[in-house]
């Protein structure tokens, strides 16, 4: 088995392998990251990504511009996840008590100078620093331990932190060449955009649902789980292809240091992990881009690393697995999560005209992304429940139910005569 150097200080990993594959604890994670990112257009990536680098031991960073709901994507899968989670936003004069527990006054009685940590960074498992750039320098060298060790010091306090994840955010990329250490200890980064304007109807519908209650019982048994598994993924088969990859990320003109590359492997085990197996491969280098410090260089990274990817997909990580390689397999992986869930939630929801719109959009989007001899076999089966729901919730006499110029019906798409 292939362990990866930066594991022996990720909390949750354990030194003895898992006893049970890791798909049952994926699938626990999936449905809280999908749970989490309902009603959240555009953000799904987001949620994904923090269960991706939670379960690596890698911390994530989400640079965009103010109101384009970072923060609430990342409180949203907090919920879900469960466990003790810290927030704050730095500013130029955050005091480092703020983020890590003020002096214990009765130790400094007896003249030791140490830190009530309860409830701060510190004892947290899953943390938000918003504006994480603008901390001062005390708190940021402080931190820079803490996130790269997971042990917190200060004065006499030397304290082990559950820190599992901790992810930033800032509306645009450090350029002071002193942030350039601290900038790196953060080895994903995910760039958002405002929605665009072709899903505006969709965003303000969302925004007038309300967010999905937590999934019942914390998810951090789950995680540790997933971690474990994680650091005894067998890389030995994907290490060769590994290898060319980033190879081809350094030729692409995309910078990658030795300890970016060495701790991608982290995020390929996960992804491993998360898609339900013990043993990485081809499948899973989608990650790559991610590590690309740029939005521009993660484009590049896509570009040149397209055909090693282009058959990657991931079960728990449907979207974001579709958004970094653009492949077939992923998107069909993601339309099945997507459409699949929609059917379970159709029967409960009060508005079936909006129900039946959203079950329409997922078989226009099957129809113009496969060709019906090469649909694949579970989107066959998914097709055809969808047109049976849509059908069901608003056919006229002939049975069908045109979508976009399109007659639906339960053999195929056809044009409208």
């Amino acid at each position: 088995m292939t362990e990866t150097s930066a594991a022996a200080s990720i909390p949750g990993a354990s030194d003895v392998p898992p006893a049970t594959p890791p798909a049952a604890d994926a699938g626990l994670v999936a449905a809280a990251v999908s749970a989490a990112g309902r009603g959240m257009v555009g953000r799904e990536t987001v949620a994904e990504v923090v269960a991706l680098c939670a379960v690596a031991g890698e911390h994530l960073l989400v640079v965009g511009p103010p109101g384009t709901a970072k923060s609430e994507a990342v409180r949203r899968v907090a919920a879900q996840l469960g466990g003790r989670y810290f927030e704050y936003l730095l500013g130029r004069f955050t005091e480092p008590n703020e983020l890590f527990g003020p002096v214990d006054l009765r130790r400094l009685r007896e003249g030791r100078v140490e830190f009530e940590t309860a409830g701060m960074l510190p004892e947290a498992e899953i943390a938000f620093l918003d504006e994480v750039f603008l901390g001062s320098t005390a708190v940021l060298n402080t931190l820079l331990g803490l996130l790269n060790e997971r042990v917190f010091r200060r004065g006499g306090t030397v304290l082990a932190s559950p820190l599992r994840i901790c992810v930033g955010a800032a509306n645009h990329l450090p350029e002071d060449p002193a942030l350039a250490a601290f900038a790196d200890r953060f080895l994903a980064r995910v760039f958002v955009e405002p929605v665009a304007d072709g899903r505006l109807e969709e965003l303000l519908e969302a925004g007038r649902r309300p967010a999905a209650p937590a999934v019942t019982g914390e998810l951090l048994g789950a995680l540790d789980r997933l971690t474990a598994a994680a650091r005894h993924c067998d890389l030995d088969a994907v290490t060769p292809l590994l290898a060319t990859a980033l190879r081809r990320l350094r030729s692409a003109g995309v910078p990658v240091s030795d300890r970016r590359a060495v701790r991608s492997q982290n995020l390929v085990a996960a992804a491993a992990v998360l898609d339900g197996r013990t043993a990485a491969s081809a499948r899973d280098l989608w990650v790559l881009p991610l590590i690309a410090p740029t939005a521009d260089t993660q484009a590049l990274a896509r570009e040149a690393l397209a055909d090693l990817i282009d058959r990657a997909a991931n079960r728990s990580l449907a979207h974001t697995a579709e958004e970094l390689s653009r492949s077939t397999a992923a998107r069909a992986e993601r339309l099945l999560r997507t459409g699949t869930a929609l059917l379970a939630e159709h029967g409960g929801l009060s508005d079936g005209q909006d129900s039946r719109l959203r079950l329409e959009a997922v078989l226009r989007e099957i129809d113009a992304g496969f060709d019906p001899a090469d649909l694949p076999a579970p989107l066959t089966g998914l097709r055809a429940e969808l047109v049976a729901a849509v059908t069901a919730g608003g056919a006229g006499a002939a049975g069908a139910v045109v979508t976009s110029g399109v007659a639906v019906t339960a053999g195929a798409a056809v044009a409208p005569s």
